[in-house]
């Protein structure tokens, strides 16, 4: 992940707990014209896959992910943050805690999609690597827009990635 903000904002990264909804609510609907309501966050979050964290910042939320886990990936199904905590590197420590959850063995990608017309998500994506790998056309339910599929691969360590027999070593 490449560029770091001038002026970041320290967040704590937690697991989001119910008392958290209705900051987030509030942080989704000023962030999207087709926000998720509060039926969708905790159906979504009642899946056993499905994770949601928060940043926090002197105890308020300043923003949140959802996400996916996948056998090979991670998939990222919605970011948002506080508009007065914007551009402040809040989004970028969000996203640096989902990579950092991505493995050599199993999970090595991030994928998510992207409204064809939201530039700013776009930009801040492909700022931390990310690249579009394919149009999907008519994605949406609530419109006819088509999103842009996103991936960020991790990327192998120089020398390749040597396995680690664990058992070996603690018998040793």
């Amino acid at each position: 992940m490449s560029q770091v903000s001038q002026r970041t904002l320290p967040v704590h990264i937690r697991w989001m707990i119910r008392r958290d909804m209705q900051e987030v609510l509030d942080i989704e609907s000023l962030s999207f014209e087709y926000a998720w309501s509060e039926e969708e966050f905790v159906k979504c979050l009642r899946e056993r896959n499905c994770i949601g964290m928060v940043a926090e910042h002197e105890d308020r939320i300043a923003g949140y992910m959802i996400y996916e886990i996948l056998n090979t990936r991670l998939h990222l199904l919605n970011l948002a943050v506080a508009p007065s905590m914007r551009r402040f590197g809040v989004g970028r420590q969000m996203i640096g805690k989902l990579v950092s959850k991505l493995t050599h063995r199993r999970r090595r990608q991030i994928l998510l999609e992207v409204r064809e017309t939201n530039l700013n998500a776009q930009k801040f994506f492909r700022s931390l690597d990310f690249k579009a790998i394919s149009l999907l056309k008519d994605f949406y339910e609530d419109t006819t827009e088509d999103a842009y599929l996103m991936q960020y691969k991790q990327q192998q360590e120089a020398g390749g990635f040597t396995p680690v027999n664990r058992i070996a070593r603690l018998a040793s």
